[in-house]
């Protein structure tokens, strides 16, 4: 039996300020994120100790150092919210790490709160720039200059379950899900075949199969084994194939239908063998293939499209789905998957107020319609950036959102709610209750810890090695008779 469903998401952002010939894009970043205050006094350290980068789930260490920021440095790059996510600098971005979710309308939720906050950020981070300058946020992946940034989806899986037998459908599901979740992107970058219009903006930056690197020689599966859980028990697969969505219907297929996968897995109920001959050229050519009908090689010598191949996940999960009890949201998701795979089969200009590249290909070309324009004219290129602004009077996403033309899967009054209150079913919950209750006496945060410092020079770590452990459920009444940490710390022995 498949593990319950733990998940979450990681963005990475792309920044830019406007007016300012001396921009650095790390200083900015710190900027920004420093300009989030939920505690203006608060210097609480992200626990780097309980973090392994260079473990491979293929069973061995990496050569390599493993980088930990000094304690200023620490505190400069890394804000633990209350809401139970991570929001910190990484590389050249400002990155958003959701709190843990149990399904994918929660993911929802959560990842778009991360676009308030990075919002509310940038609002306050302009406020501390010479006149003149303006920073710019940017939910997308490529700054086209052949640099490419991820949207990391993290799914808990059962350790039990090989890795090689997770890898082998993944590969040619991976390769092929973008035809449904794919953000869409104007051009081509990385030396790939030109092109006007393709569905993803990741497609052309993977090199390789399988991984642990995710800047260099990207791999379709990234081979990272760092579970923030129970390792004995647990293993969180890390995926950095994905695009940064700003549909909230493609960001609640691409997590939901890539659990019920994973959950599929883990109970041997992939019954066809769908591995593809080339997976990283095939990556490349869905990507590139607006009409869907590019035929892919399979490793058997024969032939499928990706729509093909995807119809075939379907039909193996309705199977899966008719021998098991799934929650209501699970049966959504499917029901959805399948409306969108009946509609790409006819047009996928259907999709056009549910599916990132339909929506963003229809918005432009009927711009180019008014303009007289072509696929390479500059304002083209700029339409694709705005698609992805955090602006919600200037992004293009939150206009056709305003005017009706995004189907929504959640509300405003949720997403708002999720900005300063963590997941009730998970342990984010008792990281982000900690956070609010003792943010004076809290000394470290990681996922799968926390430490309070308690002005003894001690410093005292509980761990949480159960991410569906420390839920409301289970800790809210410990929390409300705490009215300290130590006395938390008391309680809980």
């Amino acid at each position: 039996m498949a593990i319950p469903t733990v998940m979450g998401t990681e963005i990475e952002f792309g920044i830019m300020v406007k007016n300012d010939p001396d921009f650095d894009p790390i200083s900015s970043c710190v900027l920004i994120v420093n300009a989030y205050r939920e505690d203006p006094d608060g210097e609480i350290l992200w626990d780097y100790d309980q973090e392994n980068p260079l473990a491979d789930a293929r069973g061995f260490q990496v050569e390599g150092e493993k980088y930990t920021p000094n304690q200023q440095e620490n505190i400069a790059r890394n804000k633990t919210l209350i809401n139970g996510a991570r929001y910190y600098v990484d590389h050249a971005h400002p990155e958003y790490a959701s709190p843990e979710v149990t399904n994918a309308r929660d993911l929802v939720i959560h990842e778009k709160a991360g676009e308030r906050v990075i919002e509310i950020s940038r609002r306050e981070a302009n406020q501390l720039l010479p006149p003149g300058a303006q920073m710019l946020i940017y939910k997308n992946n490529s700054d086209r200059k052949g640099n490419s940034y991820g949207c990391h989806e993290n799914y808990l899986m059962d350790r039990r379950t090989s890795f090689k037998r997770i890898v082998e459908p993944l590969l040619p599901f991976f390769a092929t899900r973008q035809i449904w979740c794919g953000a869409g992107k104007v051009g081509s970058e990385n030396r790939n075949h030109p092109c006007n219009y393709q569905l993803s903006q990741r497609a052309d930056f993977f090199e390789t199969e399988v991984a642990l690197d995710t800047m260099v020689k990207r791999p379709i599966v990234n081979t990272r084994d760092e579970p923030h859980a129970d390792r004995e028990k647990y293993r969180r697969l890390h995926v950095i194939v994905g695009d940064s969505n700003m549909s909230e219907y493609t960001i609640y297929l691409r997590n939901g239908v890539t659990a019920l996968i994973l959950s599929m897995i883990e109970d041997g109920a992939i019954t066809k063998d769908l591995s593809l001959r080339d997976p990283v050229k095939a990556i490349r050519e869905v990507s590139h293939d607006l009409t869907l009908a590019h035929e892919l090689t399979m490793d058997d010598g024969t032939s499928r499209t990706a729509l093909q191949i995807q119809q075939d996940f379907y039909e193996m999960m309705l199977a899966y789905a008719s021998s098991r009890s799934l929650d209501p949201i699970q049966k959504d998701v499917i029901q959805k998957w399948g409306e969108v795979l009946e509609a790409l089969a006819r047009d996928p200009m259907e999709l056009d107020t549910r599916i990132d590249w339909v929506m963003k290909k229809r918005l432009i070309e009927s711009y180019m319609d008014r303009k007289d324009l072509l696929w390479d004219a500059s304002q083209v290129q700029m339409l694709d950036l705005q698609y992805h602004d955090s602006r919600p009077d200037k992004g293009l996403y939150y206009l056709l959102e305003r005017q009706g033309k995004a189907e929504r899967i959640v509300t405003d009054e949720e997403i708002a709610r999720a900005v300063y209150n963590p997941p009730r079913d998970t342990r984010a919950y008792f990281r982000g209750e900690c956070l609010r209750r003792y943010p004076r006496e809290v000394f470290g945060v990681n996922w799968d810890s926390i430490s309070f410092g308690l002005g003894d020079d001690s410093v005292k770590r509980i761990m949480m090695a159960e991410p569906l452990k420390g839920t409301s459920e289970v800790v809210e009444e410990l929390l409300d008779r705490s009215g300290t940490a130590a006395e938390l710390l008391e309680n809980m022995t």
